[in-house]
C-alpha cells in the first residue's frame, strides 16, 4: 500500500463514529437448551472508541450474515473488483453430522480468523447495516449472564481444594419409587431404590437433584421424600432455571403414548416449527412424524410451518379459561403422528 493511500486510510478511520465495531474474539461457547439445544458464541466486542461488550450469537447468524454481504459487495469477476465491492474472507462451511460441542469448539479459531479478516476491510465496509447490526450489543444480550468466558482469563495455577463432604444424613433427599428414563439431557434418569439428593423445586411437580455423579430434573411424583427442601429452596428461590412443560402425545395403531417435555423456555415463547419437528423426533424416537394439534371441535390439525404453530397457539390461548391445566405448562398440546396416517387418525378423532 502506497504511503498516501495508506494516509487516507488513517483519516477515514479516524472519522468512524465511536460505536462502531473495530474488532472481536470469540471468549466462550454457551449451551442453550429449549426446544432444540444448540451451542452459541459469546463474542467479546470492541469498539472505534474504546468501550467493549458481550454479543452472544449461533453459528447460523454468521452464515445468514454472509450471505447478505455475498449478495451486496462480492464482484462478479474476481480479478476485476469495482470500486463499491470487496473480496470477504472464507466462512467456515457448515457440519451437519457430530458433536455440537466440538463442532462449536473446532469453529473458534476460523471464526476469530473470519470476523478480523471481516472488520479489517475498508473503512466504507465497516459502515454497512447489516453488518453493525450483527455486532451490535441487543437488549437481549445485555440480559444474558456469561458463565466461564474461558478465553478472555489470562492462565492460572490450579489450586488444589478438597471438596467438603456432604453429609448424607442432614442432606434434602428422596427415594426413587419408581424407574424414570427422561426424555432429554435436563431430565435425569433414575431406577427404582435410588437415593437422590435434592437440589432445589423447580415447579409444584419438578425437583432438581442429583444422583450418580448426574445432576437433572424429575417428576416429584416419581419419588418418595425422605427429607424435604427448606422453604427458600422449596419456592423455586435457588436461583436455577425456569422450567416449562409441554405435553405431547405419539398417536400410533396400538395406542396412544403420552410424554410430558420439560424445557428451559417461557411460556409465553412461540417456537418454532422446525425446532418442535426436531423436539419430537428426538422425544419418541422417529423420523418419520408430523406435528399435529386439536381444534375446538376436536378434529386433527396438520401442522406444515411457522404460520401454523402461530394459529396452534392463539386458539389454545382462547380455550385457556375451559381447560385446568398445571401453570408451568404450554396452554398447547402436540400430536405426534406418523406422516402416512394422518388420515386415518383424523376419521377415528
Amino acid at each position: 500500500m502506497s504511503l498516501p493511500q495508506q494516509l487516507r486510510d488513517e483519516s477515514d478511520f479516524d472519522q468512524l463514529p465511536h460505536n462502531i465495531p473495530v474488532s472481536a474474539t470469540i471468549a466462550d461457547t454457551e449451551e442453550k437448551k429449549g426446544f432444540i439445544y444448540y451451542f452459541r458464541f459469546v463474542i467479546e466486542v470492541k469498539t472505534r472508541g474504546g468501550s467493549k461488550y458481550l454479543i452472544y450469537r449461533r453459528y447460523r447468524e454468521f452464515f445468514n450474515l454472509h450471505q447478505i454481504l455475498e449478495s451486496k459487495y462480492s464482484p462478479e469477476n474476481p480479478d476485476k473488483p469495482g470500486p463499491n465491492t470487496c473480496i470477504l474472507p472464507p466462512l467456515p462451511g457448515k457440519v451437519f453430522i457430530g458433536n455440537k460441542q466440538e463442532i462449536a469448539e473446532s469453529r473458534i479459531p476460523e471464526l476469530n480468523t473470519y470476523m478480523k479478516r471481516l472488520l479489517g476491510l475498508p473503512t466504507w465496509f465497516l459502515l454497512d447495516e447489516d453488518l453493525r447490526m450483527f455486532f451490535y450489543q441487543t437488549d437481549q444480550d445485555t440480559q444474558q449472564q456469561p458463565r466461564a468466558l474461558r478465553r478472555l482469563r489470562p492462565p492460572t495455577r490450579k489450586v488444589k481444594t478438597d471438596k467438603p463432604k456432604m453429609d448424607l444424613f442432614s442432606s434434602p433427599r428422596a427415594e426413587a419409587m419408581f424407574d424414570f428414563r427422561g426424555n432429554g439431557k435436563e431430565e435425569l434418569k433414575l431406577k427404582r431404590g435410588e437415593v437422590i439428593f435434592l437440589l432445589r423445586r423447580v415447579n409444584t411437580d419438578w425437583l432438581e437433584g442429583t444422583v450418580n455423579n448426574q445432576t437433572g430434573i424429575f417428576p416429584e411424583s416419581f419419588v418418595k421424600i425422605i427429607k424435604p427442601l427448606p422453604e427458600s429452596d422449596s419456592e423455586g428461590e435457588g436461583g436455577g432455571h425456569t422450567y416449562s412443560c409441554l405435553r405431547c402425545f405419539l398417536l400410533t395403531p396400538s395406542g396412544v403414548e403420552t410424554r410430558d417435555v420439560c424445557v428451559q423456555e417461557d411460556l409465553t415463547i412461540q417456537p418454532t416449527y422446525k425446532d418442535l419437528l426436531s423436539r419430537m423426533r428426538n422425544v419418541f424416537k422417529m423420523d418419520d412424524v408430523a406435528l399435529n394439534y386439536r381444534d375446538p371441535e376436536g378434529d386433527l390439525i396438520r401442522i406444515l410451518d411457522d404460520e401454523d404453530i402461530q394459529l396452534m397457539i392463539k386458539e389454545s390461548r382462547r380455550q385457556e379459561g375451559k381447560v385446568n391445566r398445571p401453570v408451568n405448562q404450554f396452554p398447547w398440546e402436540l400430536y405426534a403422528t406418523i406422516s402416512s396416517d394422518f388420515s386415518v387418525y383424523n376419521t377415528e378423532a
